[in-house]
């Protein structure tokens, strides 16, 4: 039956909107009519918004967005990329880590429509309801040293951004190091996190977590947040959205991936770069926030500023605020 609905499935996302008579499904996958009437009630129990009517047939409407391994593989260009999709998972980033540990092949993706306790940088939680988010996670195994984690975070920010921008036509901004952000609002955060061979020096693995706010949650972002979160794509219907953007940024983001220090991922990352020409505060914990000026970006992804008394620093990590 799994094979029946998806196929099914995958036939109705290829033609949104338009009305596939039973006939015409069951003709052309092969089935009984009876057979494509069950795959039908078993997808619109799964959620997908399916319509049917009379000597017309079923349609998938636009507003149908569920998130699934299958509609993921449909639209993959790594076909052969392994990938779990949860409608529910505590973290993408921390249950990958424990499957790095217990030594999982890479690459190997985790998807998931919810998190209940998703994480950001500095140990901070991410906000990761259900229904209006996309939540991510890639487990890589590069022969790179330590250092070089973050040319991976910037091929993850180019990754987004570029899927993002196909996929609607809505250009994001990258603010260093990690955050993408549009319309002043942060919509896009990500958490990469390495695994050091002691002995080499070098990453043993690497996981890159991304978590998009994709919509306006229900009832508005908590408060903590509200003021600089915000959605990618509104209220505008996207079919199918979650799948298809989650399989572009795992193919953009696996070509790039491949080799982060090209100059081409670079230039796209400075490209989209909002931060340099602008006042920012550096934020190092345990110290008061201190105004600075961004200058650059330089080759490795530090960001070079002058600070208030006009001595110049390049920050490799931490984090800055920026009035936008």
């Amino acid at each position: 039956m799994k094979m029946t609905k998806n196929s099914v499935l995958l036939f109705l996302q290829d033609h949104p909107d338009t009305f596939v008579s039973g006939a015409e499904l069951a003709r052309r996958l092969g089935l009984s009519r009876t057979a494509v009437w069950k795959a039908v009630e078993q997808l619109r129990q799964e959620g997908y918004a399916i319509e049917s009517l009379p000597r017309r047939g079923h349609r998938l409407l636009s507003s149908s967005d569920v998130l699934s391994e299958e509609g993921i593989v449909h639209a993959l260009r790594h076909a052969d990329l392994p990938l779990k999709v949860f409608p529910s998972i505590s973290s993408t980033n921390s249950v990958l880590k424990e499957m790095a540990a217990q030594d999982a092949p890479a690459p190997l993706a985790l998807v998931a429509a919810e998190q209940t306790a998703g994480r950001g940088r500095l140990g901070r939680s991410f906000y990761s309801p259900a229904g209006s988010g996309l939540y991510l996670s890639l487990l890589l195994r590069p022969d790179l040293e330590a250092s070089e984690a973050t040319a991976l975070t910037a091929c993850a920010a180019v990754a987004v951004s570029e899927a993002i921008e196909a996929l609607s036509g809505v250009s994001v901004g990258i603010k260093w190091v990690n955050d993408l952000m549009l319309g002043g609002r942060k919509v896009c955060g990500i958490l990469t996190e390495a695994g050091l061979d002691l002995e080499s020096g070098r990453m043993s693995h690497v996981i890159i977590g991304i978590g998009i706010n994709l919509r306006p949650p229900e009832g508005d972002f908590p408060e903590d947040i509200r003021a600089v979160a915000g959605s990618v794509f509104g209220e505008t219907p996207i079919p199918d959205l979650r799948n298809r953007l989650a399989a572009d940024i795992l193919d953009r983001l696996l070509d790039t991936a491949a080799d982060p220090a090209a100059e081409t991922v670079f230039e796209k990352y400075r490209e989209r770069s909002i931060v340099p020409g602008r006042a920012i505060r550096v934020l190092s914990p345990g110290k008061e926030p201190e105004p600075a000026e961004a200058l650059a970006l330089n080759r490795d992804y530090s960001l070079r500023v002058r600070l208030s008394d006009g001595t110049l620093q390049d920050l490799r990590s931490g984090e800055i605020s920026i009035r936008l």
